[in-house]
């Protein structure tokens, strides 16, 4: 594949590797009402000193405040091929807006290249997509962790919810009596949250307090964007991959699913192109499960795999650089062998089980729970994607496409309401599911006024054929954050950072040093 490129100055196009938007004269708002553990002088931890020696390889486990000697607790160095890491668990509030919060425990682990733990290295936090998934567990040095220990220290955070982050799953949830309480407790596990606990860990970890360099993929792109609205004041610059969020007020939910289906459609037909055996496996499926007792078949966990369950594989399979190919090897497997003359054929247990695995909401429940609230500010979704796929009911019927003869067409990144009754990892989050669909006075998550006036450096790389991240909204999110460099590239998919070793991570670094021309 080709990568493309535009340049983007004062709304004037031309042909380039690369885009910049203006900047404006600077306008800073005080938002320290909404976000008061954001202002640039409340600190966290006892002192910058005492920070910086607990990063540069002295011995000390705890680092607090005046509240608790234990806010910051340090664990030793050890080792994976040719790196060095160490644990750091952070007490943080629940509610950073609230004085006398409960308290949650955050994980971050660090990591440096071998020989390089008492150096004193530039910070880089990163921030893993989602919502609701856990930085990468290096195994050894490689890809992009591997390039930036070339030149930082990093730090791998665990979003709160997430890993080892006080880890949402169905059985610690469950210690919330109500859906309302839980509804309550998880209202504050979106980016405004993530953005105070990466701000409580900077001062704790950073030489006095100083601002650091954020990567982002994905939502932690949009993670980082919230950053820049709330808390410019602890970054150094950002880098962002895959990840430009839409801003705009309200719940854009309905706006980013509606302008999603042009490329599901796309990439389906991408996928049955390659693949054109897959039209009839995936007929026979549908036509199977339909016609099975209760419109389905019963999964290993408890659940039922519908025909339009099956379309769920779409949201991994369709936006990824291998999932094309794990989709037909999974789908190659779907029927059990007759060995006995005369038996019905029947979907195997290889099928089913890798259905679930391959859609670890057992896991990762916190996906499924915020994953409409990441586009809201001041208004509920509803369930937009149910509401928005109904308007294209017409080509996504599998049912009615396995009897006309059509290709059944799988699905983008949607949840869905009846998901919380066929997939038995949701069903005990059915309430809360609710309740946070139906939850109108969602804080806001951007500042489009702060965002106008951005001084921080800024580059991401925008994936034109982005199944998760529209093109188009993008570019209208770009428009509005100054300064920002965009390299716009066909050459990745969605999952860049983690498909093209250290090359995206260094393309981005180029568009802020110098390495790569304006032009």
């Amino acid at each position: 594949m080709r990568s493309i490129g535009l340049h983007l100055h004062h709304h004037f196009f031309v042909l380039s590797r690369s885009i910049i938007t203006s900047s404006s004269p600077s306008h800073f708002r005080n938002f320290n009402s909404i976000f008061p553990l954001l202002s640039p002088n409340n600190t966290h931890c006892s002192s910058s000193s005492t920070a910086a020696a607990a990063m540069y390889g002295t011995k000390a486990k705890a680092l607090g405040t005046a509240d608790s000697p234990a806010d910051h607790v340090v664990g030793n160095w050890y080792s994976v091929p040719e790196l060095r890491l160490r644990d750091h668990r952070f007490s943080v509030p629940l509610d950073h807006s609230r004085q006398l919060s409960s308290k949650i425990s955050v994980f971050a682990r660090e990591v440096v290249a071998v020989g390089k733990e008492d150096q004193a290295l530039p910070y880089l936090l990163y921030l893993q997509g989602g919502p609701g998934f856990e930085s990468p567990r290096p195994t050894e040095a490689s890809g992009w962790i591997s390039k930036a220990c070339e030149e930082y220290r990093v730090i791998l955070l665990d979003q709160r919810g997430t890993g080892l982050s006080t880890p949402l799953t169905a059985s610690s949830i469950s210690q919330l009596k109500s859906a309302e309480e839980q509804a309550n407790y998880l209202c504050h596990f979106r980016a405004d949250n993530i953005v105070q606990d990466a701000e409580f860990i900077r001062k704790c970890i950073v030489p006095d307090s100083g601002p650091w360099t954020v990567l982002g993929q994905s939502y932690g792109g949009f993670c980082i964007v919230t950053y820049l609205s709330f808390a410019p004041h602890g970054l150094k610059q950002a880098l962002i991959t895959g990840g430009i969020p839409p801003i705009r007020s309200g719940c854009s939910a309905e706006a980013v699913y509606r302008a999603c289906f042009e490329q599901i459609v796309r990439q389906n037909e991408k996928y049955y192109e390659r693949f054109p055996q897959d039209i009839e496996i995936a007929r026979g499926i549908v036509n199977y499960l339909a016609e099975s007792e209760g419109g389905g078949v019963l999964l290993p966990s408890g659940g039922i795999l519908t025909p339009r369950g099956l379309q769920l594989l779409g949201l991994t399979a369709l936006g990824s650089s291998t999932g094309f190919e794990r989709l037909h090897y999974m789908l190659e497997r779907v029927w059990d062998p007759v060995i006995v003359p005369g038996e019905q054929k029947r979907i195997s247990y290889y099928f089913l089980n890798a259905y679930e695995s391959w859609l670890s909401f057992d896991t990762n429940p916190l996906y499924a729970l915020l994953h409409e609230s990441i586009y809201c500010q001041g208004a509920a979704s509803r369930w937009a994607a149910h509401r928005t796929r109904a308007e294209h009911e017409s080509k996504f019927d599998a049912i009615k496409a396995a009897k006309e003869g059509r290709p059944v067409l799988f699905m983008g990144e949607m949840i869905f309401p009846w998901m919380f009754d066929e997939i038995h990892a949701l069903r005990s989050f059915k309430g809360v599911a609710q309740l946070l669909a139906e939850k109108e006075d969602w804080p806001p998550l951007y500042d489009t006024n702060l965002l106008k006036n951005n001084k921080v450096p800024v580059a991401a790389s925008v994936y034109y054929e982005d199944l998760y991240v529209n093109f188009k909204l993008a570019m209208e999110t770009a428009s509005q954050i100054a300064g920002i460099r965009l390299w716009i590239t066909n050459e990745y998919m969605h999952s860049g950072l983690r498909d093209g070793g250290g090359a995206v991570l260094d393309h981005l670094f180029g568009l802020l040093n110098g390495k790569k021309p304006l032009f």
